[in-house]
């Protein structure tokens, strides 16, 4: 009697989440045959024009010597814009990615080197508060003011339109995310393959029936973009409750909760899908876990900070969208790890 009662109790919860996943398939399909989720193509040129205003990149780093110096040489490579400035954060514990980010520099004016006084690792929310800090450091000694904030990671690949694209979106917007891309890894096709079919669905689908409806948008942590001012009043919001930044440094997602969080204040976020004139979507390329053991610590992390934190931090607040989105990212967490887990 007992299994049987259980067995209906899961029942009902998987006939919940069948009809959650048919109505956003259904409001796609709606979307794609009014022709509203079309993917536009920029003009040859467009997306290498100057920013509107100088940009801050963010980078935290700990322990990435190996790929660090790949980063920093892309972005200042592929990005032809004078005015915007890498921030990439190092631990003074971690002497092998400093010297890296040292190497990789090149003496450019673009690359503003911040040493953490703390012994690492801590949190990425804590190093990205100590860049935010430097940031403001270096507003307060020059002429000019940041336009934007953007954040990357440092095995992060970005395309070379990526930055004016961010730039041009948050003319309408407070927060804009572009489409984050895993790349395949040939020795781990079911444990950093499941990554992409996860990202497949999210960032080509689910992301863009939420910015249809104008739904608030979680950040992924890379790829994204916040306008300065608004980064700046939630720092204050931080800092009144006694917080040391903008980024929470307690929470295992502050990525996630900074995008829904610009909602809850009033600010707009934007998912933004564009090609390239050559037709490559714009979107920053990342590896993700591709043993077991990594996959299952990023995977429980994103549980525990979306699912968990995001509920108590954030709780159900907002009109019916809101709550649905609320709803489907946090069961879709744990339906992921349940049923999506990564197979080796």
């Amino acid at each position: 009697m007992c299994e049987r009662e259980l067995l209906l109790f899961a029942l009902v919860w998987f006939i919940i989440g069948m009809l959650d996943e048919v109505a956003v398939d259904v409001i796609w399909a709606l979307l794609r045959l009014l022709g509203r989720v079309k993917t536009p193509r920029l003009a040859p040129g467009e997306g290498l024009r100057e920013l509107s205003g100088p940009a801050a990149v963010l980078i935290p780093a700990w322990q990435e010597a190996e790929v660090i110096g790949t980063t920093i040489a892309s972005m200042l490579s592929g990005w032809g814009q004078r005015d915007y400035r890498l921030y990439v954060g190092c631990y003074r514990n971690d002497l092998a990615t400093i010297a890296a980010v040292m190497r990789a520099s090149a003496n450019d004016s673009r690359l503003r080197l911040v040493i953490h006084d703390r012994i690492g690792p801590t949190t990425k929310a804590d190093c990205l508060n100590r860049l935010y800090a430097a940031l403001a450091s270096d507003e307060a000694r020059m002429t000019t003011r940041f336009r934007m904030v953007v954040l990357q990671d440092a095995e992060d690949m970005v395309h070379p339109e990526a930055l004016w694209l961010l730039d041009h979106s948050l003319d309408a917007a407070e927060f804009a995310q572009l489409p984050v891309r895993p790349e395949l890894s040939r020795g781990s096709r079911w444990v950093a393959g499941h990554y992409a079919d996860e990202f497949a669905e999210s960032h080509a689908k689910a992301m863009v029936v939420r910015d249809a409806l104008a739904a608030p948008l979680p950040a992924a942590g890379v790829g994204c973009a916040f306008h300065r001012d608004m980064l700046e009043g939630i720092d204050a919001v931080r800092r009144s409750a006694g917080e040391a930044g903008p980024f929470a440094a307690e929470c295992f997602t502050e990525d996630y909760e900074l995008g829904i969080l610009i909602s809850h204040l009033g600010g707009r976020g934007r998912f933004v899908r564009r090609r390239d004139a050559a037709g490559h979507l714009i979107a920053t390329r990342s590896y993700f876990p591709g043993t077991l053991p990594t996959a299952v610590r990023q995977k429980t992390r994103w549980i525990h900070g979306i699912a968990l934190q995001g509920w108590d931090r954030l709780g159900w607040s907002g009109g019916a969208i809101e709550v649905w989105m609320t709803l489907r990212d946090r069961r879709g967490r744990w339906r992921r790890w349940y049923w999506g887990r990564p197979i080796c």
